[in-house]
């Protein structure tokens, strides 16, 4: 496709127009060196993430760190994959046999065992609070280092959940929060005619200008950024990736008729369209109570949409460049207590386990292990820092690039402590 190709289905008064609102917050001249350089590479692929984010944290042993026949092992029985020697719960046929696609971390250590903090600090990978910043998540410091500076769509997309924002990144980096998956972005064609709404956004660019002008404060350059992304999106060919309805009723079927599963396929919609980053979430995991039982019927959910969407991929082939990430912000107690009645366990970051499949990782592996209870990490821990790094790494970031804050203060992108796992890259 070259530039002009792109920029034939714009009026000339349409290209006036979107020059004079600094849509995409770069001039015209600005765009037809890019959209040339994309064009001269044509068909390049790029590393993209999908997170599949377990909210409430994920009981270890109920999953992916059985331990048969021992203390509190509780109710799933361990299963035989595609990885020789390699057994996960019965809950998950499907992944089973995708697991030569897939690393499973069982040495996961971590340090906060609040939901909150954890959460926090496994999106960031620094302690909320510290140094008395508000650090960007993994996905918008995917935005900064992967993102196209023109792309019609966010660089990082959140399915199903708030996640966290850019921190001092600033707006361009935040998230698209994306409640429903059939829905997609609603309301994302004018409510009147082009002429009239090219007329109303030069209009709010002056009047933006103006005010920037004379009130140089930083809600002014935020509000600014979030109307020009809104309005890129809406005059876009590629927003038509957030509508599902174009795909066939047997890969709907595949995926799951639930959030979980429609925001998998949403996912796979976007990186394809060329999204670095997309956020699905699947909440319910804080099994204080009722372990088994809620335990089982989100595995349900989760083992045919994250089979389907490595499959998917898999088939495109998208996977060696996607790195799809499975994990919570913990995991919980290898012991089972008592949950009002019924068997719970509770918050536990001191052994737990993540995944990581395609992107390039060596997969039908096991890295880590655990005692026989699942208490303690016994060999090859693996710290959030470290697994931060990792994801930098498998996705072409340099972890330890350091960026300034407004303010001048620099940080590194990850912490001098974390180093990447180099069993991935064996």
């Amino acid at each position: 496709m070259t530039p002009m190709n792109f920029l034939s289905g714009l009026s000339r008064r349409d290209f006036m127009k979107l020059s004079a609102a600094g849509v995409g917050g770069a001039a015209m001249s600005g765009w037809l060196s890019v959209l040339a350089a994309r064009a001269a590479s044509s068909g390049a692929k790029h590393k993209a993430c999908i997170l599949l984010w377990m909210d409430g944290g994920p009981s270890h042993k109920d999953t992916f760190d059985l331990k048969p026949g021992t203390t509190d092992a509780g109710e799933f029985k361990p299963i035989q994959t595609a990885a020789p020697g390699v057994e996960i719960s019965e809950n998950f046929p499907q992944f089973a046999r995708l697991t030569n696609d897939a690393a499973i971390i069982r040495g996961m250590s971590t340090s906060e065992g609040a939901h909150g903090r954890a959460r926090y600090y496994m999106h960031t990978g620094y302690k909320e609070g510290s140094g008395g910043l508000v650090y960007p998540s993994i996905g918008s410091t995917v935005s900064q280092e992967l993102g196209k500076e023109n792309f019609p769509l966010p660089n990082f997309v959140a399915v199903n959940g708030r996640s966290y924002g850019s921190g001092y990144l600033g707006p361009k980096h935040q998230p698209l929060f994306v409640q429903d998956p059939t829905k997609g972005v609603e309301n994302l064609k004018p409510l009147v005619k082009d002429g009239e709404f090219n007329d109303r956004v030069g209009l709010l660019d002056e009047m933006e200008q103006a005010f920037y002008h004379d009130y140089k404060v930083g809600a002014g350059t935020a509000h600014a950024t979030t109307y020009r992304r809104a309005v890129q999106m809406m005059k876009s060919k590629e927003a038509k990736a957030f509508d599902l309805s174009d795909e066939p009723p047997k890969v709907k079927e595949a995926y799951g008729a639930n959030k979980f599963g429609e925001g998998c396929l949403l996912a796979r919609r976007l990186v394809e369209t060329g999204v670095p980053f997309v956020e699905v979430t699947l909440g319910g995991w804080d099994t204080h109570k009722d372990n088994f039982n809620r335990v089982k019927k989100l595995s349900s959910e989760l083992d045919p949409a994250m089979s389907a969407l490595v499959a998917d991929l898999k088939q495109r082939g998208m996977l060696n460049d996607t790195l799809i990430v499975w994990m919570g912000e913990f995991g919980r107690t290898p012991k089972i207590t008592d949950g009002g009645g019924t068997p719970g366990r509770n918050h536990y970051p001191r052994a737990w386990s993540t995944l990581m499949v395609g992107g390039g990782v060596k997969g039908g592996q096991v890295i880590g292990k655990t005692d026989a209870e699942g208490a303690e990490v016994k060999d090859r821990p693996v710290s959030a820092l470290d697994f931060l790094a990792s994801v930098c790494k498998v996705v072409g970031i340099d972890y330890t690039k350091v960026n300034n804050t407004p303010i001048g203060r620099p940080v590194r992108i990850v912490e001098k402590a974390g180093a990447p796992i180099k069993e991935l890259f064996a």
